[in-house]
């Protein structure tokens, strides 16, 4: 999906309008993908487990409610850390992997901190009948940076905290350091299936922007130079449902600057 770099460079001799519709391009897919049957829209549940026995169903007092469907469909056992899911004999459920289908539903078991919980993701969640679409700032070519890399000689590690209250101590590989509006900054990202991945936050958070924070991915530096894209970013999960766990800006990612580029907060036009 992050390919845009490089179709950003190809088309940089074609002028504006080239590089302006391959954001709104990305933009577009990046609704899609919300949208789809495994997007985040789907998420409709999260559920710690607690020691022993943790039934799975649609009745009062399961530990895994599901909002329709069979009052009770299997269990999750956890004992000494390790979650086993086991479905009741007759339930038409399909386990791909640790990962159990049983019609809308889509449920596994996630690792967080200290904790493990199941993850429900549901193909006709509230979430995602009632979205009603993205909204951006406009295109503008000065927060498409061309900021200078500065590597470490080995990973630093910064905290990354999380809403859950969990802080996590993450490799970074280096910092990228930019110029906005006469004012000098830094970005420190962790590295995400092959791409730098930067958490910030900046001052139109909590008013135009997601109050959190937001996320930009971009290509690994080259040559000393890594393209930041603001037109590029976006809103983290949690923007949109209740149960995400999303990340958090590590502090040295809270800038003083106001970044009007990227998504809007949802519901903000």
């Amino acid at each position: 999906m992050r390919t845009i770099l490089a179709l950003f460079l190809a088309a940089a001799a074609l002028g504006a309008g080239s590089y302006h519709d391959l954001v709104e391009r990305w933009r577009q897919e990046r609704e899609t993908g919300l949208k789809a049957d495994d997007g985040w829209l789907t998420l409709a549940g999260l559920f710690w487990l607690h020691p022993g026995t943790n039934t799975i169903g649609s009745a009062d007092g399961s530990a895994i409610k599901l909002p329709r469907g069979p009052a009770r469909a299997g269990v999750v056992e956890y004992r000494d850390g390790k979650a086993t899911i086991r479905m009741d004999p007759g339930v038409p459920a399909v386990v791909h992997s640790e990962v159990v289908q049983l019609g809308d539903f889509t449920f596994f078991v996630i690792h967080r901190g200290t904790r493990d919980g199941v993850r429900l993701k549901d193909k006709r969640s509230e979430s995602r009948k009632t979205f009603t679409g993205l909204h951006w700032y406009p295109i503008r070519d000065e927060y498409r940076i061309e900021a200078k890399w500065v590597a470490y000689d080995a990973p630093h590690k910064i905290e990354v905290p999380n809403i859950l209250g969990d802080t996590e101590q993450e490799p970074s590989p280096g910092y990228a350091e930019f110029t906005l509006s006469g004012q000098h900054y830094r970005l420190y990202p962790v590295v995400e299936g092959g791409q730098l991945f930067f958490i910030f936050k900046d001052q139109t958070a909590g008013k135009e922007t997601y109050p959190a924070g937001r996320f930009l991915h971009s290509e690994m530096p080259k040559d000393g130079q890594v393209l930041l894209d603001f037109n590029e970013a976006y809103n983290p999960p949690c923007a949109f449902t209740p149960y995400a766990t999303c990340p958090l800006p590590p502090r040295p990612n809270r800038l003083s600057a106001r970044i009007e580029a990227g998504e809007l907060n949802y519901g903000h036009h």
